[in-house]
């Protein structure tokens, strides 16, 4: 579908979008990130207008309510799992061990989940590998999933939340008429799939890829629309509330 299908049904519709890569620049250290010029104001605009306006990341919903402190635009931290227990000592210490094997890589503890992020590693490619393997074992003993993301692995509660879920809890809401989502990475593939599986119960939907170095090519070509960069993504947002 168009925007333009969505903007004539804009009351009725759900705006979803991602933080990192989406509204916000990757950089290198993830706690340095923050949305581009314009970001508030948009979402504000759209706010007023739609139905529902949200978030939906893997960051803490604190962290995104600091940078974008917009009355009225909801937050689904944690892919929806932010109510989950948080992980216990020995689980983050045996995820930092297998961290301490790659120089330079950092690990996020986020309560019910920690990520370990190794962009700033000598040599990403050949890191990444070798930290999903040392990972993988970790989730397997304590009972757990790992996602993956933009040079990143996150340990996660293996039956709560997802993107996918967390998409689709928003748009059960209530009735909708439209939805759009936007995402940069892997993970956003589930909420397109679960638009998809909306879009054939009738909403009309708009499923947005914003390119970045490392967008994934799938992601690309499950969009309806693509656009080059957070920036792009805002001139969208606001092109959406005219």
């Amino acid at each position: 579908m168009s925007l333009e299908d969505l903007r004539a049904r804009l009351a009725g519709s759900a705006v979803l979008l991602d933080f990192d890569g989406t509204l916000a620049p990757i950089v290198a250290r993830p706690e340095d990130a923050r949305p581009v010029a314009g970001t508030p104001v948009a979402l504000q605009g759209l706010v007023a207008r739609a139905a529902l306006v949200a978030i939906v990341t893997g960051r803490p919903s604190a962290f995104v309510r600091r940078l974008l402190p917009v009355p009225g635009l909801e937050v689904a931290g944690l892919y929806g799992f932010e109510s989950a227990p948080p992980l216990a000592r020995e689980t983050l210490e045996a995820v930092e061990a297998v961290a301490a094997t790659e120089p330079g890589a950092q690990v996020e503890a986020k309560g019910p989940s920690v990520a370990v992020h190794f962009r700033n590693v000598e040599v990403p490619v050949e890191a990444g590998p070798r930290l999903h393997a040392g990972l993988t074992v970790v989730a397997a003993a304590h009972g757990l999933r790992l996602l993956a993301g933009k040079r990143v692995w996150e340990l996660a509660p293996a039956h709560e939340g997802g993107k996918g879920e967390a998409v689709a809890g928003l748009l059960a809401r209530g009735a909708l008429d439209a939805a759009l989502y936007a995402g940069d990475d892997v993970a956003d593939l589930e909420a397109f799939a679960v638009l998809d599986r909306a879009a054939d119960s009738g909403l009309v939907v708009v499923k947005v890829a914003v390119l970045g170095a490392e967008t994934p090519l799938a992601l690309q070509e499950a969009a309806d629309l693509v656009v080059e960069g957070p920036g792009a993504l805002v001139a969208l947002l606001e092109e959406l509330d005219r």
